[in-house]
């Protein structure tokens, strides 16, 4: 990966890097969390024609549209063809790269240390970007997690873009679940 796509490599590293930054925060195995954010992209390379023939050669289901969800199908298609690669690695790894893109109602902690990792890696830019970093050891995760998927979702929305069908559940369960929650960690009172 890091000779034929260096900017992917680079941002893999960083994923992982921050990943574990998060697992030492939040009590997450920073091994695991390490190995998945490494990984994290490993199908992102694949063309759409490759994306849906694996979505049918595995039988991954997809919410929608799936040409439509192109860009979110590398997780699912990873979760599925990694584990025969790496098998030395816990299931929970293979789980939190299929989670990193479409997420889930049932996130468990180390899916959502890589979905945030992917968020707020240090290459990525912006104030939103800077904010979420900033909330790390402020916020719990589930909280951190929905601010970041919210913020994702709101990307996605502002650029007229695909909402993935199952996005509005995950948003609905999660705010109901940080609904008028404080958080207190390390003195910093925050309202999600």
């Amino acid at each position: 990966m890091a000779s034929s796509a260096p900017r992917r490599y680079e941002h893999s590293v960083r994923v992982s890097e921050m990943a574990g930054e998060l697992a030492r925060v939040y009590g997450v195995d920073e091994f695991q969390a390490r190995a998945a954010g490494y990984l994290h992209d490993w199908c992102k390379q694949l063309s759409l024609r490759e994306s849906l023939e694996a979505v049918c050669r595995l039988h991954i289901p997809i919410a929608g549209d799936p040409v439509q969800a192109f860009a979110v199908l590398h997780g699912p298609i990873a979760e599925q063809t990694l584990p025969e690669l790496f098998p030395q690695l816990a299931p929970a790894v293979f789980s939190a790269i299929g989670r990193h893109t479409i997420a889930a109602l049932d996130m468990s902690d180390l899916d959502m240390v890589i979905f945030v990792a992917d968020a707020i890696e240090p290459g990525r830019s912006g104030a939103w970007a800077e904010d979420l970093r900033s909330l790390v050891g402020h916020l719990n995760l589930t909280q951190l997690f929905f601010r970041c998927f919210s913020e994702g979702l709101t990307y996605v929305i502002q650029g007229g873009r695909y909402i993935y069908p199952t996005a509005i559940d995950i948003y609905n369960h999660y705010a109901l679940l940080c609904k008028s929650s404080k958080q207190t960690m390390k003195g910093k009172e925050v309202h999600v």
